[in-house]
């Protein structure tokens, strides 16, 4: 071994804090879906460090967060006359989305000076520091988005709607591959299955389709046709933004469900271990999320089941990079 180059041996502590990151941001993305699916997002109009830490807790302050809303356009051509109790439940969704952002914040800055200062985060440092720089981030990315909705519009962008997912899930496939490396979680040698070529192209074409599902999703495209497999009674998509919107998600859909089968199959047949495993689960989970998408588009995208399909596609997400991670892991020397 050179001892010039940082171990990388395995650290159960380290592996125990990045997973509790990505439990984190698992919560985080399946409220900010229950946050835009419930119209929740534009209900704290101002960036606010010191008032962000705590909820309204007066009257006063009530009527003041209720005063600010009703200056967005979304307050007054959609929600006019909402009452402070509806605008409160509103107001929690999008609090709870923010505080919990806050909370990763804390959670990844105070363990990772501990384990600096302690030699723990051995040859782990860059990608650990460019998890918490990559979260900052995401916050700015946030208060874009919201910024988008406040004056003209009845929504944030849809694009930045995506930009914010699409980070979202970068972040979460960064932490999840850094807990696996920490837990010392490795392919058994040469049966990795699947090629890590192969796997990496799958994941962006994934990532892609969860990105477009952002935009389908903030366009209000997935509600406009709830007929399956035509759209609109058409095979093909009619001539309409949001029609050619929901179908293109469609075809991703299809095109994502047959390259994850095509990988289960290839861990089935060649793969040992761990990365048997995570292949499987990424044919099955991708069945299942397409029948998810399918229910979703036919009960015209409701609370429960638009949130199920997102949690599908974080399940399958972290089973995909998971599996790239492991075949990865071949490439990597042990040290």
């Amino acid at each position: 071994m050179d001892a010039s180059k940082p171990s990388r041996a395995r650290e159960p502590l380290v592996a125990a804090w990045l997973a509790a990151l990505c439990l984190l941001v698992v919560a985080m993305i399946v409220v900010g879906g229950a946050t835009r699916l419930t119209d929740s997002g534009l209900s704290i109009t101002q960036w606010d460090l010191e008032k962000g830490l705590t909820p309204p807790l007066t009257a006063g302050r009530w009527a003041e967060e209720f005063a600010l809303y009703q200056e967005t356009t979304e307050y007054r051509e959609q929600n006019a006359g909402m009452s402070l109790s509806d605008f409160q439940t509103i107001y929690w969704w999008e609090w709870g989305h923010r505080f919990l952002g806050k909370m990763i914040g804390l959670v990844w800055a105070l363990p990772f000076f501990v384990f600096l200062a302690t030699g723990r985060l051995r040859g782990r440092v860059l990608p650990a520091l460019a998890l918490g720089a990559l979260g900052g981030l995401q916050g700015a990315i946030g208060w874009w988005m919201v910024v988008s909705g406040l004056e003209g519009r009845l929504d944030v962008s849809p694009i930045r709607l995506a930009v914010h997912l699409g980070m979202a899930f970068l972040i979460l496939a960064l932490a999840a591959h850094l807990a696996l490396d920490a837990a010392g979680a490795r392919a058994n040698p040469g049966r990795a299955g699947t090629a890590a070529p192969w796997l990496a192209v799958f994941c962006a074409l994934l990532f892609a389709q969860i990105v477009w599902g952002a935009v389908t999703a903030g366009s209000h495209a997935g509600r406009a046709y709830s007929d399956w497999p035509t759209i609109g009674g058409y095979w093909t998509p009619p001539n309409e933004p949001l029609a050619l919107i929901q179908f293109t998600h469609r075809m991703l859909g299809y095109l994502v469900a047959a390259a994850a089968l095509w990988i289960g199959w290839s861990g089935l047949r060649d793969g040992a271990g761990r990365a048997r495993v995570a292949a499987l689960h990424v044919g099955g989970l991708a069945i299942a999320q397409a029948a998810l998408g399918v229910a979703t588009v036919m009960t015209g995208a409701g609370l429960h089941i638009a949130l199920t399909h997102q949690a599908g596609a974080i399940l399958l997400w972290l089973a995909a990079t998971a599996t790239l991670s492991l075949a990865l892991s071949n490439r990597i020397p042990q040290r």
